[in-house]
């Protein structure tokens, strides 16, 4: 990984810090809970592994622009007060004497809006609900040159790297494999294969818990329309990429449920490297290639669609045979 070696050290390092701290405030979990305007939840958490991971960032590669999630505007408004009183608090476990205006910089660092030729995006908690109720959530980074992923992490830590340690890092560099670590220091790094499965009917896939994120009914008639057995694997976040890289799962569905919606880039393209170089595909429900150039969003797409690649024509034909999407 000579290529991009500094950037997926320096990339890992700010994902495993972004864990530990991930899990101190999930310990500690009060009604701490913003809600913002799109309606979905932002916790000290998702303001804590933003400013980690970006000051991470900001220090190895000062000249990166980043595309984040969340941004620091909310935690001036009035009634933020005991939030931000214990978001310095979880920050300054790592860097002692930190203040408000510093961990606010550090999250706008994340405010990036616009493409450019070498840019980072993150998702600080991929998965809230999901962090909330303490289900599956990731913290997931990714690099992106000349629109191309090139350099993903995804760290899973609800789910577990082997019997008896929780907690899974995935890694990916482009043209060199998808590996898995533990998130906390142990273990090297294992190489991860996406499943060999070949029979449409035998497939195992994973869709979002919340039915707002993927038309549930419309997994359900694909599944009919391939004769699969197996009942749908629900899990929040990036998760989901995860399960198919390594083979536990033959793919993922995202269906859009309407017409309007665009995916956000943070919510996808680390997980998209990590199935590829595990050897699987990822293209949208009309069987496209994922555009990373048109800023925080993907405006050309519409859903997603992860396989292990032997079964994605499969699963895309389904789609064009049921009109799902207006794809037929």
């Amino acid at each position: 990984m000579a290529l991009y070696e500094k950037e997926i050290n320096t990339a890992l390092r700010a994902v495993r810090e972004a864990a530990v701290l991930c899990a101190a405030v999930q310990a500690e979990l009060s009604t701490d809970i913003l809600e913002k305007e799109d309606r979905s939840p932002v916790t000290v958490a998702d303001f804590g592994s933003q400013a980690l991971v970006c000051r991470t960032l900001g220090e190895a590669f000062p000249g990166d622009r980043i595309l984040g999630e969340e941004d620091a505007a909310v935690l001036n408004q009035p009634g933020t007060e005991r939030l931000l009183r214990h978001l310095v608090h979880h920050v300054g476990r790592f860097l002692p004497g930190v203040g408000p205006e510093e961990i606010c910089t550090w999250i706008d660092r994340g405010g990036g809006a616009e493409y450019s030729g070498r840019f980072w995006t993150l998702d600080p908690i991929d998965g809230t609900k999901g962090f909330l109720r303490r289900g599956q959530y990731c913290i997931s980074l990714a690099l992106i040159v000349n629109g191309e992923v090139v350099v993903a992490v995804l760290g899973c830590p609800e789910l577990p790297h082997d019997p008896g340690r929780s907690g899974t890092a995935f890694f990916a560099v482009h043209g060199e494999g998808a590996y898995q670590v533990p998130l906390e220091s142990g273990s090297g790094p294992v190489r991860v294969q996406v499943s060999s499965q070949e029979d449409a009917a035998h497939i195992r896939f994973c869709e979002s818990v919340e039915k707002a994120h993927s038309s549930h009914d419309d997994a359900a008639r694909i599944a009919e329309a391939l004769a699969i057995t197996a009942p749908p694997v629900r899990m929040d976040s990036q998760a989901k990429y995860a399960a198919v890289s390594r083979g536990e799962a033959e793919a993922y569905l995202r269906i859009p449920r309407g017409t309007e919606y665009r995916e956000k880039i943070w919510d996808h393209a680390a997980g998209v490297l990590v199935v590829t170089e595990a050897g699987g595909r990822v293209t949208d429900i009309a069987g496209n290639h994922l555009d990373f150039t048109r800023g925080r969003t993907m405006q050309v797409n519409r859903g997603i669609i992860a396989t292990n690649g032997r079964l994605h024509e499969a699963v895309l034909t389904a789609i064009r045979d049921l009109g799902i999407g207006g794809t037929r």
